[in-house]
């Protein structure tokens, strides 16, 4: 009977990806299309927003409120605590209330949360108000790749997520530039605008289709399908190829997280956890949380570094964008995984010279470049792409359950990092790394051996390879 499923779910994803490739040389990028990548790119905006908060921040909140490193670390990791909470509700959220209507109910949290911070003269107001971004965070990590994965042709797929994902990074460089200047309540009123920017425009934009049908209104599915592809675009057989997939899988259970551990779904459950597990655990919240501490501890200016690493981190932001439907997703992510793996090491080795009073004039320069080079080489491939393959590689009936748990899993991992960072840097800044570092080289291995190319596949191509296939 499962034999007869499995067949059955593979036809029916097949029947789709068929559907799509015919009318995949007639794609436009539409007006609706456009308007939908900028909400998401500004909901990203003000992720990053939330990520590089702390890292210029940090010394003068520490001063200002009397925090002590202790509070700070816990002020630090709320968001990822947020998150966890975030990516426990998220493909919930999403799949009872819509990609669109989400979006709608997090920008509260996004407002208030940034209102607490800005307004906080205790400590616990600035804890509320970083938990409540957090949250927002752990809902938007699983919920605009999957939203953008479900409207964008397959063609464009790729460039227009790893886009989008990119303004993130722009979040974190305009808090990294602008921190130094102003005051940290200002920061946090500044940090409210991406939330304003998208108000207006989420009366303009779709639901996503797949979603629409899913929930049975078959007629706004279709309207939503012509305004995203356009007013002279033939959507008949992508339209009914759809709702065919759809129908083959209603017999199968929809969003239920035990679901998840059925043997079909165990290759795409090994990618997915495995690889949100080694992006999030090879120390990037740690650099980008505490890269102002860093630094200083290497013998740098605070503001010269977060600077260039700022410059650096958008250049090869824009890098990734322009090579993830070239290159492919895997060999980015190899070529990635295997950067920060090599400069983790190299910061390592910066302090542990540091430590041991050799090299003292050369040190600081290792440190700023392997710094720069590990933050580069994680936009090229690691940063972004994680995310586009888990919204990639789980079919419909269990997407929200997935984005759950690998939402989930990533901000465990993330809150792990970044609360005991500040803890284990003055324990051994040298092992800090080294560590990092192991992590990193556990990722390079990963990816070789179980990550699949999902480039130029449509998303039902790629379930029915990995529902027929064994990660073993």
């Amino acid at each position: 009977m499962m034999e007869e499923e499995r067949a059955r779910l593979i036809q029916s994803e097949a029947l789709l990806g068929d559907g799509e490739h015919q009318n995949s040389s007639s794609v436009t990028v539409t007006t609706t299309l456009v308007l939908c990548t900028i909400v998401s790119a500004s909901i990203n905006f003000g992720f990053g927003c939330v990520i590089g908060y702390t890292a210029p921040t940090q010394s003068v909140i520490m001063e200002d409120l009397g925090l002590s490193l202790a509070q700070f670390s816990v002020f630090g990791s709320m968001s990822d605590l947020g998150s966890i909470l975030g990516a426990l509700a998220s493909g919930r959220t999403a799949d009872m209330v819509g990609r669109k209507g989400t979006m709608w109910f997090l920008n509260l949290f996004y407002i208030v949360g940034w209102l607490a911070i800005a307004f906080a003269k205790v400590p616990w107001l600035l804890d509320v108000g970083r938990l409540l971004l957090g949250f927002r965070n752990g809902v938007v990590a699983y919920l605009v790749p999957v939203y953008l994965a479900e409207i964008t042709p397959k063609n464009l797929r790729g460039r227009f997520m790893a886009g989008v994902q990119m303004m993130s990074v722009i979040g974190i460089s305009m808090m990294y530039t602008v921190g130094p200047f102003i005051s940290w309540r200002i920061l946090a009123l500044i940090g409210i605008i991406p939330g304003l920017v998208q108000l207006p425009l989420l009366f303009f934009i779709p639901e996503s289709p797949r979603w629409l049908v899913k929930v049975g209104r078959e007629t706004e599915f279709e309207t939503a399908l012509r305004s995203l592809r356009g007013k002279r675009a033939n959507v008949f057989e992508e339209a009914n190829s759809i709702k065919g997939c759809t129908d083959s899988l209603k017999p199968f259970s929809w969003g239920q997280m035990l679901d998840l551990f059925q043997q079909k779904y165990v290759h795409s459950l090994v990618i997915g956890i495995g690889i949100m597990v080694l992006q999030h655990s090879g120390g990037v919240y740690g650099y980008t949380y505490y890269s102002g501490v860093i630094f200083v501890s290497a013998g740098l200016s605070e503001y010269v570094g977060l600077c260039t690493l700022a410059a650096v981190e958008m250049v090869m932001a824009v890098v990734s964008a322009s090579l993830i439907d070239k290159f492919g997703r895997r060999s980015l992510l190899l070529v990635s995984s295997g950067g920060i793996c090599l400069c983790s090491f190299l910061t390592g080795t910066s302090f542990l010279l540091q430590d041991h009073d050799m090299w003292s004039k050369g040190t600081p320069i290792l440190a700023l470049i392997s710094i720069w080079v590990y933050m580069g080489s994680y936009q090229v491939g690691m940063a972004v792409i994680p995310w586009i393959i888990v919204a990639e590689i789980f079919p419909i009936n269990i997407k929200g359950a997935a984005g759950s748990m690998a939402s989930l899993i990533a901000n465990i991992c993330n809150w792990i990092v970044t609360y005991n960072f500040n803890f284990l840097f003055q324990w051994s800044s040298a092992g800090t790394f080294f560590i990092f570092s192991a992590i990193c080289g556990l990722s390079v291995v990963f990816i070789a051996k179980l990550v699949p190319e999902t480039k130029g596949r449509t998303l039902e191509e790629i379930h029915a390879s990995l529902t027929s296939s064994s990660p073993w």
